[in-house]
């Protein structure tokens, strides 16, 4: 029944009638509202990881909005917009559309890394967990990882220091920050130029 209700809401479009509630900048809390609930919606679309949502997320361009809402949202509507991105990198479709052009995956990176400095000054595990899961989608793509490696990943992502911001209990995002480095100290030396 889900996967029917799915269907129907991206054939008819009805998540384009929630972009106008994600494009606003508003800080007000009847808008961050909005922005939340149409967020969940959008979140609730991505989360059984159907490819016909992902793709039809990246034709309607969902990224830009959810990379705005990254940088200006409060830390619960960065948080379902970080979720949001990470299913869309871990689609093999959604991880080669940001990985396409050097443009797209640095807006991409830049806003995480921004993501990471705001958290080493107001931590959120929450948050944490989905930025790193981001950064280690990244990897798998060569040019990506070569990127990453040379100048685009956060020192503290690459130095550890990050770690003191991961709960006791969170084995996930130990494990995830673990295998990130890990990924990057494999890296190739043949440069992969985008």
């Amino acid at each position: 029944k889900q996967w029917y209700q799915r269907r129907v809401a991206i054939t008819a479009g009805i998540p384009l009638f929630l972009y106008p509630f994600l494009h606003t900048t508003s800080k007000l809390r009847q808008f961050e509202y909005l922005r939340l609930t149409s967020l969940g919606v959008v979140g609730a679309l991505v989360k059984p990881d159907d490819k016909e949502v992902i793709q039809f997320l990246l034709n309607t361009e969902i990224i830009p909005l959810l990379l705005r809402i990254m940088e200006h949202g409060s830390e619960l509507s960065k948080t379902v917009a970080t979720f949001i991105l990470q299913k869309i990198l871990l689609d093999d479709h959604g991880l080669a559309y940001i990985c396409y052009t050097y443009e797209r995956f640095k807006s991409v990176t830049s806003v995480l890394q921004s993501m990471v400095d705001s958290l080493v000054r107001e931590p959120s595990g929450r948050l944490l967990k989905h930025v790193v899961r981001c950064y280690l989608r990244l990897t798998d793509n060569p040019r990506a990882k070569e990127a990453l490696n040379r100048t685009l990943m956060p020192e503290q992502l690459k130095d550890g220091s990050i770690n003191k911001m991961i709960k006791q209990d969170d084995n996930s995002t130990k494990r995830w920050v673990q295998m990130l480095q890990r990924n990057l100290s494999n890296s190739k030396n043949t440069p992969q130029q985008f």
